[in-house]
């Protein structure tokens, strides 16, 4: 009876793990294909978006130099439902996000916006043709509302330069932008290292870094740390 008790309940134990694995296969058949697909998605998300991005900034070539006001409030409404400004300011701030009042935070969002066209704008502009393409999306297998997109930027010469988008997916299930990685240079970190930088130039004076955020980037000279990456 003993021998028969064991053998039974071996038995019972065999079938458990047996069931508990072909449980595990089906969860993961099931995820699997659901991650591709959403990856697929992402991809071709931002793929409209940058190639939309493109076509308007061919479109106002030479707007730049004619009206600074018009090009940055195009750009603004063509990045702000995919760019997560507010999140990206807030990471450049890094620990002294917590010593600034609401007002202040919502003047470098709007400081920090201003700094990265008028960086990048005149030379998007008037560059030569360029294509972006937008090569895969990986969902994060640790938190499926994180997620990388990988893309190329093509130069008229035909030189390629990689670039990263890192995504984030809100709690509407929106995927915005909250990182980009140039070459290898994560442009996020340059900024908050250079925000703290400028706290400790600045003596902890918060307001000031706000105030001149704008030369702060200038002399950031990102393009030099990309081209020695």
């Amino acid at each position: 009876m003993i021998r028969a008790g064991k053998i039974k309940q071996e038995i019972l134990m065999f079938a458990l793990r047996h069931h508990i694995l072909i449980g595990l296969f089906m969860a993961l058949a099931l995820v699997a294909p659901t991650q591709a697909s959403e990856a697929e998605e992402l991809r071709k998300y931002v793929d409209a978006n940058t190639q939309r991005l493109v076509d308007k900034l061919n479109e106002e070539r030479g707007l730049y130099e004619r009206d600074p006001e018009a090009f940055y409030k195009s750009m603004d409404e063509a990045l702000t439902d995919f760019v997560d400004f507010r999140r990206i300011a807030a990471r450049v701030m890094g620990r002294y996000a917590r010593q600034t009042t609401p007002e202040q935070r919502d003047e470098f969002v709007a400081k920090f916006k201003r700094s990265l066209f008028d960086s990048y704008a005149q030379a998007l502009v008037n560059a030569e043709n360029f294509e972006i393409q937008v090569k895969e999306a990986t969902i994060n297998p640790q938190s499926d509302d994180r997620a990388s997109v990988q893309m190329e930027v093509i130069s008229a010469s035909g030189n390629r330069y990689p670039v990263t988008y890192s995504m984030y997916k809100t709690a509407e299930g929106k995927w915005l932008m909250e990182n980009v990685i140039v070459e290898g240079v994560n442009i996020g970190l340059a900024f908050r290292d250079r925000f703290g930088q400028e706290m400790e130039e600045n003596r902890g004076q918060i307001q000031a870094v706000i105030d001149g955020w704008s030369d702060a980037v200038e002399s950031l000279n990102l393009d030099q740390e990309v081209n020695q990456s």
